[in-house]
Parts: C-alpha cells; structure tokens; sequence
C-alpha cells in the first residue's frame, strides 16, 4: 500500500524521500523518526477550541451570546436568518467541517494502529513502553475524535480499519449512537488496560512534562469515557432498552473523577493578587495551563495554540485594536448567576413569552433596580456589564521607562543576540547577566515594576535581581524573594514589582558603594541549574503614578461602551454585556495574554458525575466509588464546584425535580463559552425552549441613577427539532445513498 504522508519541513530535512514525496507503509515505519512522525500526526485533528466560527466562539449560536456581526453577511447572519441545510451548514464553514475532518483523523489512527500492530510492517526497533504509550495515546485520540461526531450527527459509520482499495462501501452503515459509544469506551478501555512504564518519560501516562504538551493522558481517557457514557444516557440518545442509563453512567462519571482525583487532578484555587484577576475561576481561565500540573491541577486538556484573542474579536470598544464586539452574553445567561450573599437564584423564569417579564426569587436578595450587586462571583469574572472596570490595574499613567540592554558580563550565561531579542541559556550553577546603567535616577511614581516580554522552555522558580553599583562588585541589594517565571511557548509579559525590595531594602535607591543610583544596573539571576533558555525584548524598569480611578464600561445609551441596534455597527454589543472570560484585561495589539480554552478539566468530570448521580439515586445519596475515591453525592459534586468561588453550598433535601433546575443553572454558569451549553440543551432536548431568541438589557442614564428595560433580539429560527443535530454535508449524503442505496442524512435535513 502507498500513503501520502503529510510532514512538517522539520521533518522532511531529515527523510530521503522519493521524487514523488510518497512513501510506502514499509518505508515509513521501518525507522524510528518516520514511526514517531506518523504518530505525532494522529494528534493534529483536535481541534483548536476558541473563536473558530467566523472569529466568534460557538456560544453565540445558543442562548449563552448574541454576536454583534449579526446583519454582516456570513456564518453568524445566516444561522440567525435560519439559512442552514445541508448545503450550507454556518457550524461546518469555519475552521473545520467536522464530518471530514474527524473522520480524516479517525483515518490517520487506524493506518497508524494497524501498521504499529503488524510486524511485517512495523520493523523499526522502538522500546515497546514506548510504543504502549503511542498506542494508547492513538486509541484515546481515535475515540475523541468518534465523541466529536456523534455529538453533532448521532450515530456514524464505524470504522476501526484503513479501506482497502478494494473496499465495498455498499456495506457501509451508520451504527446506533450506543454502538459507537460502545466503540468509544473500549478504545479507552484498551488504552488503559495498557501497562504503565516504570520509565516516567514514556508510555501511557497520568503525568507527563510541559515540554510534552498535546500529548494525551490517562485523564484525557476517562474524560472522553465520561462525556461519552452522560451523553448516552441523556433524553436525546436513550432508548427504553439501552445500556446507558443513569446508573451506568454514573459508574462511568465516578469511577473518571476519582481517578483524576486520585492522581492529584483537582479545582483551581489559587487567589490572584487583585491586579490580576477577580477570583481564582478568572485567574484560571487567563492562566496558560501547564501540563506538568506543578500549578494547575485542573486542567486535563488545553487547546495548544489558539489563543481566545476576546480583546480582539469580542472586545470593548475602548480597547485598542479590537476588531467587534463580537459575541455579547445573553440577558438569559446573565439571569443564571445566583446571588452570593442567599445562594439563591435571582429570577426563576418568566412571565411571557418573549423574557421580558422575569419572575423576580424575593427570597434570593435580587434587586432588579441595581441588577449587578452581589452576583456569584463567576457573574464577574465572565462578563463586562455597566459600570465593571475594564481594567483591574491600579493603572499606568504618568509613565517613564528606563529601557537596559544585557552587557556581556556573565557568570555562566551565554547570551545570544537577533536583532531587539537576547536569548539567554544558563550553562551552570548560579547563573548570572548585568545590564547597561540606568543612565538616570528612577523617578518618583508610586509603582516600580521591572518588566519584559518573554519565551522559556522551562519554568523558573527562584529568578532574583540585584541592584548594583556600576563597576563595583557583583552583589547588592536584592529583590528579597525567589520570583517565579512560568514557561511561554509565546511572548508573554514578565512583571515583577519593586515596592517591597524599595521599602525594604532600597532596591532602585542604595546599593553598596554608594553611588549615584543613575550609575547603578542590574543583575538578573536567571536560576540556578543548566539547560533554561529564556528570549528577552523590551527589558526595562517602569515608573508610573496610578490614576485616581479605573475606567469603567458604560453600556448605557450614550456610554463608552453603548449597546446598539445598528447592524452596520459590529463594535458595539446588541445584548448590553461584553465577554470578560478568558480575557486578560492586560491583552492588546502587543501581546496577546487572553486565555486558551480547555477542551477537558476536571470541573466538566464533577458536574457529569453529578449529573448521572441525581438522576439515578437522588440528589442526596452518596455513591461509594470503586477505585478507592471518597464517597460522593450528586449535592457534594455540585457543591464543590460552588466552593470554589465562595457561593454558598444548594441544601439539602431538594426533591429531583428542584435539584435538575440548580444543577442545570449551575452548569450553565460554570462551563459558560466553553462548548458545553450548545450540546447540553440538544441532549437534553430543552432546545425548543432556550434557543428561539435571545434577550438584552437597555439601560438609560437618567442623572446619578439608571433605568434597565429588558428588549428582545430578533428570532432565530434554529430551535426547531432538525437542529438537534447538524446536517450531514449533502455531497456525502448524495454520495453514500449512491453506494448503499438509503439516504444517511438526520431527520429534518
């Protein structure tokens, strides 16, 4: 057989590849390098989750957002005007059509593992620990990949072989949507069941390094089995004699999360210092995930490259360089945050048809007349309404630089120079760099930060700067704490503020000799240890005096930041609200530090165990795990999520019916814009309910006060049944019902 083989230009150079750039199976997998290339472009089919439908995320064709490019002609117009059929899916002209894209994944995996398995093929002398962790990363991949199709189409045709030329694609079926959930949970299972290496840099692993990000885990397995196993057992896919009912999906969910939680997987929680985010939810979503999990635990799988870029294309209008407004949050997502202070819900649903008479919970503390008072905490860490500062920065006004370059004086440093970039590699033990002199005395603002822009290969734990007299010794005074510098694959800004070394020891003002601090420089102690790599520009000291106070957003009419029903203007939001979630307020036309979105974490495996486990033994009854993790009830589950950000825990003794409506809310507002509503409403079949329409709030500036009208955007069309799955691209359907004679294409379509 001959394949045509897609390689990166790093990979050509080192093949001797035929005049035709073809080579055969044999070829490839008789070396180590060809076999491992092969297998690393098994991975290149996950998708990079973000802003890939027509630069808006996929929240904003579900009740979650309402994009502001809504009378520009593309794919958010016409899912808006419900002009899609199978010739003209909006969902399918973005970055990926996912029926050809999966399946061309799900094509690499079965060449790669039918070739891996065939000794006759695969002649390369490969480490089988090795070669497990290649097949069970496929495996995993293959499955995930089946996960992604069966969500939107349903039941597809399973193939676990390559086609042979001669193949006859009149038997071709699609199988049932539990036949491929069958087909999923045992490529998992297989995966699995492979032994773990008593090598910690190989196999198929729970731990691997940040230099190893993209590679998939043993959690990435159970996260796949758990979303696979909800989905089953949920009102769209379950039949009266399925196997994936709620009780089995909750041995499923449980035994994933407490496997995860047994290898050390668990919440994000660490607090940011006020200038960087809200809360540790906000925090989480702006810092890049580190696969090692040395700080973030949570996450099991990030996207690898794509940045959301929200401060571009779901940005505020005083942001400079934003694009459009872009996907503005509903009135409706909006209402499902609850009230911190009674945990309550504010509204618990509406008196009309068009919601804009919301039935106000007076038990919940809700004050319709100061509507964003005393929200869940999430509420501000995902959405910009009126009156939110843009900017969490004590701010930067009155702002002088004292750019420094590096000299060439070093202490086991080497430093390599393009152009305004120097890389620095550390070649021993105690490293260290100087700089030019300051050339002037630091001026008198209230805030000192040194600061750069930056890439690494590692991780920094104990970087140190000193301040010190030119010409003089090598010491002076330090900064008085071990700063960390986490690793950057991107140009990523470095701060570091000198108000304690200041105060304290008087970095910027002595050091020892005493002379003028104009004359004085730097030494930047990279960290202790050979092999880190970090590339620096734009290195300096910045001295600035904060503002009295930070600009606020104003949605009102007339505001910085107004809502707006013109449909030439994309750069303001039709809705009233502005994406903040994933947004570093920080983020711009400089350097991009918005967040990447997270495929898997383990706050998604919590709310599906919880999900299974109200549904099949009540809110309140714990469900024993067989993996040796704690005991738990669906309310533990929820509750723990609800820790988190400080809101009170749901109580106790909620019949089923009251417990469905919190957890449904809950899980709204915790996986808000992160893929999860537009599937949970088809599965659940509610999506006649919630995606007709969206509503927004119109606030009028009257003097000191504000009057808040409730409007409602146009109808959409796209929550009649036909959508609870996508349509299967005609030429594929045309295609197969002429092969096998019955048209493949979903009801409706």
């Amino acid at each position: 057989m001959v394949v045509a083989v897609f390689l990166g230009l790093a990979s050509c150079a080192d093949l001797d590849l035929p005049s035709d750039g073809r080579l055969t199976l044999n070829d490839i997998f008789k070396e180590y390098n060809t076999s491992r290339n092969y297998f690393d472009r098994c991975r290149d089919y996950i998708p990079q989750v973000g802003f890939s439908y027509g630069n808006t995320p996929l929240a904003s064709f579900s009740d979650e957002a309402h994009d502001a490019s809504d009378g520009v002609s593309g794919l958010i117009n016409d899912w808006y005007n419900n002009r899609t059929s199978a010739s003209n899916n909006p969902l399918a002209g973005g970055s990926i059509d996912p029926w050809s894209y999966y399946f061309e994944g799900i094509r690499k995996c079965n060449t790669f593992l039918a070739s891996i398995n065939d000794p006759a093929v695969a002649t390369a002398r490969i480490d089988q620990d090795e070669k497990n962790g290649w097949i069970g990363e496929v495996l995993t991949l293959r499955a995930f990949y089946y996960l992604q199709l069966i969500k939107r189409f349903g039941g597809v045709p399973i193939i676990s072989k390559p086609y042979s030329v001669t193949h006859d694609f009149s038997k071709d079926k699609r199988a049932a949507f539990e036949e491929c959930v069958d087909f999923i949970l045992a490529d998992c299972d297989a995966a699995l069941a492979l032994p773990e290496s008593s090598t910690p840099t190989i196999g198929f692993r729970w731990n691997i390094s940040d230099n190893e990000r993209g590679h998939i885990t043993r959690a990435f397995a159970y996260a796949v089995k758990s979303q696979a196993a909800l989905y089953a057992a949920s009102p769209l896919w379950n039949t009266s004699n399925s196997k994936y009912n709620w009780q089995k999906a909750t041995e499923i969910t449980k035994e994933a999360l407490d496997q995860c939680l047994l290898h050390g997987f668990k919440l994000f929680d660490i607090t940011p210092e006020a200038d960087i985010a809200q809360n540790a939810y906000a925090y989480y979503f702006i810092y890049r995930s580190d696969p090692s999990r040395s700080v973030d635990k949570e996450t099991i799988f990030e996207t690898t490259a794509q940045r959301t870029n929200v401060w571009k294309w779901a940005g505020t209008p005083i942001t400079v360089g934003m694009e459009k407004a872009g996907a503005g949050p509903s009135q409706e997502l909006v209402d499902a945050y609850g009230m911190q202070a009674t945990g309550e819900m504010p509204v618990l649903g509406y008196a009309d048809a068009n919601h804009l008479q919301p039935i106000v919970n007076t038990n919940s503390g809700y004050d319709p007349s100061n509507p964003y008072v005393g929200r869940d905490p999430r509420f501000y860490a995902s959405i910009y309404y009126n009156g939110s500062p843009r900017s969490l920065s004590t701010g930067k006004v009155d702002k002088d630089l004292f750019p420094l370059s590096f000299t060439s004086v070093t202490n086991n440093v080497t430093a390599t120079t393009n152009g305004e970039e120097v890389t620095l590699t550390t070649t021993g033990g105690d490293p260290w760099i100087h700089t030019t002199t300051l050339t002037r005395p630091l001026s008198a603002g209230s805030k000192r930060l040194i600061t750069f822009e930056y890439k690494s290969n590692k991780s920094i734990s104990d970087a140190e700067f000193f301040f010190c007299v030119a010409g003089g010794p090598q010491g002076g005074v330090e900064t008085g704490q071990n700063i960390r510098i986490d690793q950057a694959s991107e140009w990523t800004r470095f701060e570091y503020d000198l108000s304690t070394a200041i105060s304290q020891w008087g970095f910027g003002v002595n050091a020892n000799g005493g002379a003028k601090p104009e004359n004085h420089f730097l030494r930047f102690d990279v960290t202790n240890g050979t092999g880190y790599e970090i590339t620096i520009r734009n290195f300096r000291i910045e001295s600035f005096t904060p503002p009295a106070a930070p600009t606020l957003v104003e949605t009102f009419v007339g505001g910085n930041c107004e809502i707006s029903d013109r449909i030439s203007e994309t750069r303001n939001t039709r809705t009233g609200y502005y994406l903040r979630k994933f947004n570093n307020y920080k983020s711009g036309v400089n350097v991009d530090q918005d967040g990447l979105m997270k495929i898997f974490r383990l706050g998604e495996l919590y709310l599906n165990f919880a999900e299974a486990a109200y549904q099949s033994a009540g809110p309140d009854a714990a469900v024993t795990s067989k993996v040796g993790g704690s005991s738990m009830s669906a309310r533990d589950a929820v509750n723990a999520i609800r820790a988190r950000v400080n809101m009170p825990p749901l109580p106790a003794g909620l019949t089923k019916e009251q417990f469905q409506v919190r957890y449904r809310n809950e899980r709204q507002v915790e996986l808000a814009f992160e893929e999860h509503r537009f599937f949970d409403v088809r599965r659940w079949k509610i999506l006649n309910q919630t995606d007709g329409f969206v509503t927004g709030m119109k606030i009028t500036k009257n003097g000191a006060g504000y009057t808040y009208t409730r409007i409602k955007l146009k109808d959409r069309g796209t929550n009649t049944d036909k959508y609870l799955m996508y349509p299967i691209d005609q030429v594929e359907v045309s295609k197969m019902n002429t092969y096998t004679g019955s048209s493949w294409q979903n009801p409706g379509w």
